[in-house]
């Protein structure tokens, strides 16, 4: 089957190989996997209150209401606020956009409410929270502000107080897909809001072009971790394009000092590694205002002032992270050494802004699902990631009396947990993970997407294998197996990296990098089987392909 496929879209069978494994068995599935395009988006047939918000935010366009927009403060929740104050003002709305605060907590509070009420806002739309805010909701409505939640969180049991709930998760929801970001449910918004209007072109609405937005949907639907399939690899293709272009003063100079070279095509990893910690760094270490205010600068000295904070911002958070890190792997050290399932660590002290990314960085080193918390005078607040297959949301749930509160989704989640309350929580959370592991099959492996020898690996090949991106979760970047391989020369770089040239009894010859595994460099001569992805090298405008080592064993383990 691989070998047909590949035949029929002029592949090398190991590309065939691999796409064949991710489901495209036949020519117009592959070829539609291999260029997304958006005219395959399905159209927002079913959505839920989709047409109720359009009525009422047509209604306040038209009458000129004030508008009120609300994110969450990490990046879907920014990059959405975003979306929907540049479509609304777009179409000639009066708009006011506010961020969450980290301090305020999560969501939208009453605080928040009372404020956009007290400005005026006859309308008030949230992005990526609002769904369990059912006090702030109630004062909404006793203010006679409407409000229109948009937001992919998990539904808790009883009735939404909002003017209206745009969410995959409710029960009369029959939009096919639901693994939606928060930005790409406020793109379809905006595209319907868009078409809505367009017959009047007299308005707004004849010159505002939602495809526009696509960057900021790429840059949300990326940053948190949904499944990259269906419509969100749609968008996120055609979003990294129009990222590429850095057309937004802030996001240009953002770029920039995130050192991506103009002109080179924006990747997915770049969003994930460059772009999205200081676009959080914000929300972890402060006011995520900045952030917004960075993507909607309007010229190049603002978008560089904006861009030098946020960067200032991350220097911070990289030195305080390192530092809960340290402390972090002591303790999970000792947590493996007695055989735990799943890692639960909490500390007073330890900067709530970075737990996600610690928790994040111990399920790679670790290989287990992560809760880390932070703790200020008794009260906890913390993050969970995890391994594919282990639901974090489930997970939470089940322990829900151990906890203050919980929330999120499969792949990354949060809660909140009282001190006293911390020990009860860490054994129930083990359990359930013990449990899940046990009914598992036993035996460490690891999962890859082909085998391949040396001689396979050239530069065609990393370009091919470039067109199943965009990678994230559900659609990760191809892990190949090269077994046999002999060193020819090793070398440490940076301190903490591996750098290898390896061989094939073929007679290929190959450059490897092993990021964070200077220590287990195997020395010369050593005959190993390597397992990682294919880079494309433009060092110095030279192309050549490297192979990014994920793991090294050796020949005979």
């Amino acid at each position: 089957m691989a070998i047909a496929l590949g035949g029929q879209l002029g592949l090398r069978p190991l590309t065939a190989r691999i796409l064949a494994a991710r489901g495209a068995l036949a020519g117009p599935a592959a070829s539609r996997f291999l260029a997304p395009r958006l005219a395959d988006l399905r159209p927002p047939d079913g959505i839920a209150d989709l047409d109720r918000a359009l009525d009422r935010l047509v209604a306040a366009l038209a009458r000129r209401e004030r508008i009120g927009v609300f994110g969450d403060y990490d990046v879907d929740g920014i990059s959405s606020a975003a979306v929907l104050t540049l479509t609304l003002r777009g179409l000639g709305g009066e708009v006011f956009p506010r961020i969450a605060s980290r301090t305020s907590g999560y969501g939208l509070t009453a605080a928040d409410a009372g404020r956009f009420a007290d400005e005026g806002c006859k309308v008030l739309v949230t992005a990526d929270c609002g769904t369990t805010d059912h006090e702030a909701l109630a004062l909404c409505r006793l203010r006679g502000v409407d409000a229109i939640v948009i937001d992919h969180h998990q539904i808790p049991s009883g009735e939404s107080v909002a003017y209206a709930l745009i969410n995959p998760h409710r029960a009369d929801d029959i939009f096919p897909f639901k693994g939606l970001a928060s930005c790409g449910l406020a793109f379809y918004l905006a595209a319907a809001l868009r078409s809505r209007l367009r017959a009047d072109t007299a308005n707004a609405a004849a010159l505002f072009d939602p495809r526009s937005l696509l960057d900021l949907v790429a840059l949300g639907t990326v940053a948190d971790m949904v499944p990259l399939v269906d419509e969100n690899r749609i968008l996120v293709a055609a979003g990294l394009k129009e990222l590429t272009t850095l057309r937004r003063p802030g996001l240009q100079a953002l770029a920039k000092m995130a050192e991506l070279p103009p002109g080179v095509p924006i990747r997915s990893t770049d969003v994930s590694f460059r772009l999205t910690p200081r676009l959080n760094a914000a929300g972890r270490m402060g006011e995520a205002q900045r952030a917004l205010d960075l993507l909607l600068a309007v010229d190049e000295a603002d978008g560089r002032r904006r861009a030098q904070e946020l960067d200032d911002v991350n220097r911070d958070r990289q030195r305080i992270q390192e530092q809960v890190w340290r402390e972090a792997v002591i303790a999970a050290e000792t947590q493996i050494e007695q055989g735990a399932a799943a890692l639960v660590l909490g500390a007073d002290g330890w900067h709530q802004g970075v737990v996600g990314i610690i928790a994040a960085k111990l399920v790679e080193k670790y290989g287990v699902p992560a809760v880390v918390v932070g703790f200020k005078d008794g009260r906890g607040r913390g993050s969970a990631r995890t391994l594919d297959g282990f639901n974090l949301f489930q997970a939470l749930s089940d322990c829900r009396t151990h906890l203050t509160t919980s929330g999120g989704h499969a792949a990354a989640a949060g809660l909140s947990v009282e001190l006293d309350r911390f020990a009860e929580f860490r054994a129930a959370f083990v359990q359930i993970a013990r449990e899940y592991f046990r009914q598992r099959d036993g035996g460490a492996r690891i999962p890859v997407d082909a085998v391949a020898d040396l001689d396979e690996l050239d530069l065609r090949a990393a370009e091919e294998l470039e067109r199943l991106g965009p990678f994230g979760v559900a659609n990760a970047e191809p892990l190949i197996a090269i077994p046999g391989v002999t060193t020819r020369t090793t070398r440490v770089v940076g301190q903490k990296h591996l750098q290898l040239t390896v061989s094939s009894r073929s007679g290929a010859v190959a450059d490897a990098i092993a990021f964070g595994m200077a220590e287990r460099d195997p020395g010369q001569g050593a005959v190993l089987d390597l397992v990682g992805s294919l880079d494309v090298d433009t060092f110095r405008g030279y192309r050549r392909v490297r192979l990014r080592v994920k793991h090294i064993l050796r020949a005979d383990s």
